[in-house]
């Protein structure tokens, strides 16, 4: 298993972390869903900071979809294997 750390979208994280789709639209969920089984994704965990609490900020490079904000995560995932 490889670890890295993205910029996840901030909208995405119920669904992500805990796989609440609620106001997301059907693109939204087809987006997230690409992103998380074209790696192979296992695991996102916010990545926090001395208080638990997380540093959203703006990125124009967000692990998927358009410039948003976002927040680190550790991403654990297994590459798939190419066919």
């Amino acid at each position: 298993m490889e670890k890295t750390t993205e910029k996840i979208p901030t909208w995405s994280l119920c669904y992500i972390v805990n796989g609440d789709a609620s106001g997301l639209t059907e693109e939204e969920i087809q987006t997230i869903d690409r992103w998380y089984k074209g790696i192979g994704v296992q695991v996102v965990s916010p990545v926090m900071d001395d208080e638990c609490g997380t540093q959203p900020y703006f990125s124009h490079y967000p692990a998927f979809g358009l410039p948003t904000e976002v927040v680190d995560c550790d991403v654990y995932y297994i590459q798939p294997i190419k066919q």
